[in-house]
């Protein structure tokens, strides 16, 4: 088998989610125990939603729990040329085609389709015009398979089948010479190496539109893997409503990043019985034979235990750098400056068998 090659893709529209991390974990995770490469690439070719500032919040928050990546990051918008490279490869083996269609008429056969109950994809009437230099406004799109299935050999969920007749002709082009999610993300899969494309399950639709991009362009398809989502305790999917959602919001919680990794791992993946694990362990144990197919529940009583497990067995001199800038946020910041050495190791072990967080640690 070749080496392993892995990617963790976010789109800079936001905080970092922590169910990213998860996805990001897993990869990181497969890479490190394969010595294999972790590639990080930022996908922000949304230029009304994506910012630096969102970039950076990525970046951070990979860092704060010890996610490396060997390569990048890279962003899509200093790869455009390439997009509309291989977009007009697959016009030239008749594989897309110009599509002149209005957003107009679209919407308007959308609804029509709704209400008559047909299906809801573009209807091709634009597939045999053989457009080849649109004067107004057009849109590239890709000639889908229409019979025939798509198999994926998923690596979590198994063997699974996808009717071909229901795929659409995904623009890959926008009219503005934008690519378009699915297509990009073929591209640079592609380009780059990637073997094992692991992600969360909501993009297991996505798949079956890719498959055939990755075939039309000569590529090899990389291995999917599908990852369960994670759900608050009522079942629905984790998002603010259920508390801090962002990775960084943990971090000024007090959380260590240790405690954070293992108790995101354990969302979806298990060992036995075992629930604390270093990231030795994990790197030794994890593989994806144990990563469960149903959604995981978010519990944040089981993170605040995982937390302070790693509070009262953590190194007394690492816990003691993490909690400084706590102490200095309430108003402690000479006391540490004057603290003799050794002084703040003890005052970790004082405290440690009543603090759950560092935040609790550092409360007068």
């Amino acid at each position: 088998m070749s080496q392993v090659r892995v990617r963790f893709a976010p789109s800079p529209t936001g905080y970092l989610h922590i169910g990213g991390v998860r996805t990001a974990l897993f990869n990181w995770l497969f890479a490190r125990g394969e010595q294999g490469t972790f590639i990080l690439r930022i996908e922000d070719t949304d230029q009304s939603r994506s910012t630096d500032e969102a970039i950076q919040a990525i970046l951070d928050g990979l860092r704060w729990v010890g996610l490396d990546w060997d390569q990048g990051p890279f962003r899509q918008t200093d790869r455009m040329d390439l997009y509309r490279q291989h977009a007009l490869q697959l016009l030239d083996r008749k594989q897309a085609y110009w599509c002149v269609c209005t957003a107009e008429e679209l919407d308007a056969r959308r609804q029509e389709a709704q209400a008559t109950g047909g299906q809801q994809k573009y209807d091709g009437r634009c597939r045999e015009k053989g457009i080849l230099n649109p004067s107004g406004e057009a849109a590239l799109r890709f000639r889908a398979p229409q019979e025939g299935q798509t198999i994926v050999n998923d690596l979590i969920k198994g063997r699974v089948v996808f009717d071909n007749a229901v795929l659409d002709d995904l623009i890959i082009l926008r009219s503005n010479g934008y690519p378009t999610y699915n297509f990009s993300v073929v591209v640079d899969d592609a380009l780059m190496g990637i073997t094992h494309v692991i992600r969360g399950d909501d993009h297991l639709t996505n798949t079956p539109r890719q498959v055939p991009m990755f075939q039309a362009l000569g590529f090899t398809v990389p291995q999917f893997g599908h990852l369960p989502m994670i759900m608050g305790p009522d079942k629905t999917r984790l998002s603010k409503r259920h508390g801090a959602t962002s990775v960084l919001a943990y971090r000024d919680m007090g959380y260590l990043p240790e405690a954070m990794i293992n108790y995101l791992v354990r969302l979806g993946w298990s060992s036995g019985d075992q629930e604390i694990f270093s990231i030795a362990e994990l790197v030794g144990k994890f593989s994806f034979e144990h990563v469960q197919k149903s959604a995981a529940v978010f519990n944040p009583d089981k993170l605040l235990w995982v937390n302070a497990h790693h509070i009262r067995h953590g190194d007394p001199s690492r816990i003691a750098s993490l909690l400084i800038p706590f102490l200095e946020q309430k108003g402690f910041a000479e006391t540490v400056k004057a603290a003799p050495p050794g002084w703040m190791e003890q005052l970790v072990v004082l405290l440690r068998e009543r603090a759950r967080t560092l935040v609790e640690m550092a409360a007068p």
